[in-house]
């Protein structure tokens, strides 16, 4: 199955609508990362608010199964349904509300995943429909701000109490709560990954790991099987790993940007629960 001639036959189907102003084909078929598990993510931009009506009639067209239909939350209209035995996830947004967004971002540098997400997608998506309008949102987001750099640092630098208790967690085999925080550490690790190398995040839990840490200019040296290795091996290994990651981490952002004062955060990420005597 061609994934991105059917998502372009598609949005011919949108494009039927007068309200429609774009349409926008994002997810792993944009970035030529699908495979036999990935399905379409269309993003239609509306000038006005789509009613069940609209949302329908595109389903209904090309015989769509719908799976979900969820009202108007969070700025967004979605619903899913496969046609053609694929499944499409469809976000429907106001184009007033994508140019609010890339304002809070771009210009108010907010690291909120969600939101880094469109502009990801607005960056990377590939136009079907509305080339004028994608053209011009397109260039607002061509440039990752520095200051966004920063503030993604900044964000995610803290690793958290519970890092330091990971001696504890292993003496105790306290397993969960221990891949718990492993999880949280490389969450955070992620996010500084991405602001270090000015990209914008794609989806808010790191999906697509290793296409993303490849593509990373500034990383720790053989990143992805690193990453892998401690979520694969004996928890002891992993957290000695991943405290060397961490320290890696730290000097590449001191070389990125000499002038953050991060020391106080970076010796409490590093230290340890101390035992009792």
């Amino acid at each position: 199955m061609n994934l991105k001639l059917l998502a372009s036959n598609l949005s011919k189907v949108y494009m039927q609508n007068p309200k429609v102003e774009a349409v926008l084909l994002g997810g792993s078929v944009s970035r030529n990362w699908n495979d036999e598990y990935s399905d379409i993510e269309l993003f239609v931009f509306w000038k006005e608010g789509p009613t069940d009506v609209d949302r329908n009639f595109p389903i209904n067209s090309v015989n769509g199964e719908i799976i979900d239909f969820h009202p108007y939350e969070e700025e967004e209209w979605s619903e899913t349904y496969v046609t053609d035995g694929v499944k499409l996830e469809i976000s429907n947004f106001l184009t007033s509300t994508i140019q609010n967004i890339i304002n809070d971002v771009i210009l108010g540098f907010d690291t909120d995943l969600d939101k880094q997400c469109l502009i990801s997608t607005v960056y990377d998506g590939i136009p079907l429909y509305g080339e004028e309008i994608l053209s011009n949102l397109k260039k607002k987001v061509e440039v990752y701000p520095k200051d966004l750099s920063v503030a993604m640092i900044n964000n995610n630098i803290y690793l958290g109490n519970r890092w330091n208790n990971r001696e504890a967690l292993l003496k105790r085999e306290d397993w969960l709560m221990l891949y718990k925080v492993i999880v949280s550490v490389q969450t955070n690790l992620m996010g500084i990954l991405f602001g270090l190398n000015r990209i914008y995040v794609h989806h808010p839990a790191f999906k697509w790991q290793k296409h993303s840490l490849e593509a990373m200019i500034i990383a720790p040296n053989n990143a992805f099987n690193r990453f892998k290795s401690i979520l694969l091996t004996h928890p002891k290994e992993s957290v000695s790993e991943l405290e060397e990651i961490i320290q890696e981490v730290y000097e590449l952002i001191k070389t990125e940007y000499p002038s953050l004062d991060l020391s106080a955060v970076i010796d409490k990420s590093l230290s340890l629960r101390p035992k009792n005597n």
